[in-house]
């Protein structure tokens, strides 16, 4: 694969040249009517990229919310969003804040935004790109991998992030901090390692024709990696089925029992003769059916009895005296990079370039800032 700077990103992307850091909008919780936040040299201004801050002399301040307006210890607030930063010390206008900040029950770099959202409020981390990756990196992989690994799924995570940026672009914000986007743990998932495996591959993205990709990603694939199509239904030349060296591990092995009633709720009738209607080429179930005529997609079968139980769609399942026994391989949905599987060629000597090569065929890396 080959660097080289890609001048149509730099222009869509690149922060004003006041703000001269590329930052993502993440949502960090929503539904209570009441946050406390705090930090060392608090200020607060609108939210907007350059805003002005005023000190707020204080280090601890709680934002409510009455009816559609905002109060900050309980004087009222103009607008449905406020934006706050610690370590302030100068109008140094759109740059976030470089001391972390606690809201809630999380703390981060960067600013908070708290708004009206729905019946509640919602919490917004404004924060450099390359921050976050170091705190993702802590949440989606374990910090022990080799540091090839690790460089991968920074990439990864990066061009993840970017592309759901340009998706989202002038909305409150681009993405969310579970499962369902990236984990984001905010400070306590940093590490020195995931730093290191930042700075290592800064402003470094994956792109197809120009656009970072849809840089997908899972814990363990079980010795195969699936299309973009058949796990995700989306059809892009980079998310190929290859294979893995996970399958080997321990890891990628996993066992589940499910009661009869807990299969009767996700198949909505009864599970009598349950079966597996349906496989992809890389023996991934795509639908099951029972006896009564139920038939149900692979995808929403899962979702129905739970990630965490149901592993991935690579499964056996029989009926035993305890319920129904499921037997799988891997962790996820299986396409792009394995995270398990970059650990062993990481291992055998693979560089994070080879890895990405490997994961997402087509694909270039190229460096963006």
């Amino acid at each position: 694969m080959l660097l080289r700077p890609v001048a149509l990103l730099l222009v869509l992307l690149t922060a004003s040249p006041s703000l001269a850091v590329e930052t993502m909008r993440i949502a960090m919780s929503e539904g209570k009517d009441e946050v406390l936040l705090s930090g060392q040299g608090l200020a607060m201004g609108m939210d907007v990229e350059e805003a002005s801050f005023q000190s707020l002399g204080k280090s601890r301040v709680t934002v409510r919310r009455r009816g559609r307006k905002l109060e900050l210890n309980g004087a009222p607030i103009v607008g449905d969003a406020v934006r706050f930063r610690a370590g302030w010390v100068s109008d140094d206008a759109g740059v976030p804040g470089d001391a972390p900040i606690r809201a809630g029950d999380m703390e981060v770099r960067g600013d908070v935004v708290v708004r009206l959202y729905r019946d509640g409020l919602q919490l917004i981390n404004v924060i450099p790109l390359e921050d976050y990756l170091a705190a993702v990196l802590g949440s989606e992989m374990p910090v022990s991998f080799p540091l090839e690994a690790l460089k991968a799924q920074a990439v990864a995570s990066r061009t993840y992030a970017l592309q759901k940026k340009l998706e989202a672009y002038g909305s409150a914000f681009y993405m969310g901090s579970s499962v369902l986007h990236q984990v984001y743990g905010g400070v306590n998932s940093e590490d020195s390692r995931t730093r290191a495996a930042v700075e290592a591959t800064r402003g470094e993205v994956l792109t197809y024709e120009l656009a970072p990709i849809e840089a997908y990603f899972h814990a363990s694939c079980g010795g195969h990696t699936e299309s973009g199509q058949a796990a995700l239904q989306r059809d892009l030349p980079y998310l190929q089925a290859v294979d893995c060296p996970c399958g080997k591990l321990p890891a990628s092995r996993w066992t589940a029992t499910v009661s009869e009633q807990e299969l009767r709720e996700a198949l909505e009738g009864s599970p009598d003769g349950l079966r597996i209607a349906g496989r992809t080429a890389t023996h991934r179930v795509t639908r099951v059916a029972t006896a009564g005529g139920v038939s149900l997609d692979g995808a929403r079968f899962r979702q129905r009895l739970g990630y965490t139980k149901l592993k991935s769609l690579d499964f056996e399942v029989e009926r035993t005296s305890r319920g129904y026994q499921f037997t799988g391989r891997g962790y996820g949905h299986g396409a792009g990079l394995c995270q398990w599987g970059s650990k062993v060629l990481a291992e055998g000597g693979w560089s994070y370039k080879e890895i990405l090569s490997h994961y997402y065929p087509g694909a270039e890396l190229q460096q963006l800032y």
